[in-house]
């Protein structure tokens, strides 16, 4: 049986055939994603009074913080079914939401203002002589401790976790950044391989008041935007990025798969320290949990209530959260949309404007240096495109808003809910059809259009008696069109032409 899942108005999900929601409704399940985020072994470096003076130089004093995370791998597969590469959302059946600036800042404790971390392509020679001049040590090709200009972790780890106590300064900036490299290379910028990270980054921490200038919380995001656009593709089995960041970011907004909160601290992805647990709940389950979606289900604006334990240097740069802006981190460009989630900042969702079209296949590099140009200019004025919208609280317009959403996007992902629903529905139209049918004269017909109306009244009555079928309720405008789109279709069906049809349809209205 052939399913159009939608959306009606492909304008905006315009990449459905790719996305994995199409494989899910054809049967064909990929099961969990395999999750790369390595924070496990991040509480085995030892740090000196000297090293915590540094990474707080660097930007990385609050995040470092948070350590080790729990994944629940069931949870951030079904998340990634909702995500849309299309619009950097969250699709739920009660609209958009997404994954912030400021929710960065507050749930990591990551500088969202600043300078781009952008930085040069850096080549297998490069990558050893950047090691050599800022680690003082060199990693082995030969036992594949380096490769395509990457790190593994594993040697930055066993190599630089622990400074002597009487080391100089220079050996102690050494194993600082080696520290922040391993820091980021397992959490922020996990890439699919899991236990490397680029050198490229390394430079970014020759100086540490320097690399405290970097919007080290803007490149994150940008990093976990493109996996989750990956990730979203049924082709893909692997994300990466920060998933801490992810999976808080669920806790705080939805009440599904939910731990206890721990005593409040800031960064407050620190609530839910110790707290994950790999659920034993199933994709399945959280794709049912996430279809039948509800108001008491969703906290659009969850942190207020921790305002007090804000920093008030975090605190000033929260309005970045609303900044219409393009996110930057090396090669990685991507959109920064909170006009389409102004619930998230108390304020009532309009229709948000078209999202124009991006060509993600054979982009040429003077293409992308163009792009990486605009996107640093246009991330330079990130303050100049702050979005408001109508006031009102979180009061939230079913009206025009809904209307459109349910046009544009997909809110059932669960394949048998789906079906059922259809079953119902159907079974909606034939009792209408056969209320309709029972009201008609048969007087007035022909002697071949009485026949065929006694064959369709009868084939009506056994239908709906077969089973104890119960009546539904369609009471959108959207579903009434729709229905009456579908009386006329299984009229003609029934071999009664449009002109059976027509009596119907006029018995309806």
């Amino acid at each position: 049986m052939d399913i159009d899942v939608g959306p009606v108005d492909p304008s905006v999900l315009y990449e459905q055939e790719l996305h994995v929601s199409s494989a899910v409704w054809e049967a064909q399940e990929r099961g969990l994603l395999r999750c790369q985020e390595h924070t496990s072994l991040l509480h085995q470096w030892k740090l000196t009074d000297q090293q915590t003076k540094l990474v707080d130089k660097a930007g990385f004093g609050l995040f470092r913080r948070i350590g080790p995370m729990t994944l629940n791998n069931s949870l951030i597969s079904a998340l990634v079914e909702r995500w849309r590469r299309e619009t950097n959302t969250f699709h739920l059946p009660l609209g958009e939401t997404t994954i912030t600036l400021d929710e960065v800042s507050l749930v990591l404790g990551l500088q969202i203002d600043g300078d781009p971390v952008v930085g040069p392509k850096v080549g297998d020679e490069a990558a050893m002589d950047m090691c050599g001049k800022l680690l003082g040590k060199l990693p082995s090709a030969a036992n594949k401790e380096v490769n395509c200009s990457r790190v593994k972790l594993n040697w930055l780890k066993r190599t630089f976790s622990e400074c002597p106590e009487d080391a100089s300064s220079d050996v102690v900036k050494c194993h600082t950044r080696a520290y922040l490299l391993y820091l980021i290379g397992s959490t922020i910028f996990a890439t699919t391989d899991g236990d490397k990270v680029s050198v490229k980054y390394l430079p970014l921490f020759e100086d540490f008041d320097r690399a405290g200038r970097y919007a080290w919380g803007a490149a994150a995001l940008a990093c976990l935007y493109r996996a989750l656009g990956n990730a979203s593709l049924k082709s893909q089995s692997n994300i990466c990025g920060c998933l801490t960041l992810l999976q808080c970011w669920s806790y705080f907004h939805l009440d599904i798969g939910r731990p206890e909160k721990a005593e409040a601290s800031f960064p407050l992805a620190l609530l839910w320290k110790g707290k994950g647990s790999r659920s034993k709940t199933d994709l399945s389950e959280y794709r049912r949990e996430l279809d039948d979606l509800d108001p008491t289900k969703i906290c659009w604006c969850p942190y207020e209530r921790y305002e007090n334990m804000i920093p008030p240097h975090v605190k000033a740069k929260l309005s970045l959260g609303r900044s219409k802006t393009t996110l930057v981190c090396f090669e990685k460009i991507e959109l920064h949309f909170p006009d389409r989630c102004l619930r998230q900042f108390g304020k009532r969702q309009p229709i948000p404007q078209k999202v124009k079209r991006r060509d993600r296949k054979n982009r040429r590099h003077d293409d992308l240096d163009t792009s990486m140009t605009a996107a640093c200019e246009e991330w330079a004025e990130r303050g100049d495109h702050i979005v408001d919208g109508p006031g009102g609280g979180n009061v939230v317009d079913d009206g025009a808003y809904m209307e459109w959403y349910a046009r544009i996007s997909i809110t059932k992902l669960n394949r048998e809910a789906f079906l059922e629903n259809q079953v119902m529905n159907m079974i909606a139209c034939m009792r209408e059809f056969e209320e309709a049918a029972s009201g008609i004269s048969m007087e007035r017909l022909s002697p071949v259009e009485r026949e065929v109306m006694e064959s369709v009244k009868d084939t009506f009555s056994s239908s709906l008696t077969f089973g104890g079928w119960q009546e539904v309720a369609v009471n959108s405008s959207y579903g009434k069109r729709r229905r009456r789109n579908e009386q006329t279709s299984t009229m003609n069906n029934f071999g009664g032409g449009s002109d059976l049809s027509s009596l119907l349809l006029q018995k309806d209205s």
